[in-house]
């Protein structure tokens, strides 16, 4: 079972149309009253993405220490979660009744969504389907990218904030500006980063917290 990240977790069970649904759950220290709900989405399951990635577990600190309690489900197929891989549509589904589901447990405004690669990917699905509070997203996965994938990938809200690796070997960045130009949205572009952030992580934590208004 992984360690919850903060000391205070708990792994939460769903039932999704794909089977049971495996998140984990992390808090805030209780000096820091929560503020609200972040759900943060991990890359690729058949490349071995899984919620104890180093950018999700990364993402997730930062929002724990932004005062967020922090969300981390695994895809089908993944940890204890049921199903197969469904291309980003059952993903997709699984995301939402997590949502539905915490939002029955927690009395939280619209959550921060979050994502990396393929996660963030999906999580511009979920945000055609609900209004979020923000989001965050890392490693976009849109256009032909490595092995031959193709993600067409949803526009996003204006306060979107979207992170990338200037080096990133498997989304390109000029693919990730031909998404965002049509947006007008803007990119923060990490010097020297590739895809996984590789020595490259305290840029996420230093670049999420600068820019969240509290």
């Amino acid at each position: 079972m992984p360690i919850p990240i903060s000391g205070r977790g708990e792994v939460f069970l769903a039932e999704g149309p794909g089977g049971r649904i495996e998140t984990m759950l992390d808090y805030p220290e209780p000096a820091t009253p929560a503020r609200g709900l972040a759900l943060v989405a991990h890359p690729h399951p058949l490349f071995g993405g899984s919620s104890d990635n180093k950018v999700v577990q990364t993402l997730a600190k930062t929002f724990l220490d932004l005062g967020y309690i922090a969300a981390r489900p695994n895809f089908r197929g993944v940890g204890a979660s049921e199903g197969t891989h469904d291309e980003g549509d059952g993903e997709t589904e699984d995301l939402l009744v997590v949502l539905g589901a915490l939002g029955g447990r927690f009395a939280f405004g619209p959550p921060v969504l979050s994502g990396f690669s393929f996660g963030a990917f999906v999580q511009t699905r979920v945000a055609r389907r609900i209004v979020p509070e923000r989001m965050v997203l890392v490693g976009v996965a849109h256009g032909r990218v490595v092995a031959g994938r193709t993600y067409a990938t949803e526009p996003v809200p204006a306060n979107t904030l979207v992170l990338h690796g200037e080096l990133d070997e498997t989304v390109p960045l000029a693919n990730v500006l031909d998404w965002a130009r049509p947006q007008d949205l803007p990119v923060v572009v990490v010097p020297g980063c590739n895809h996984f952030f590789d020595r490259k992580l305290h840029h996420i934590r230093s670049i999420v917290k600068g820019s969240w208004q509290r």
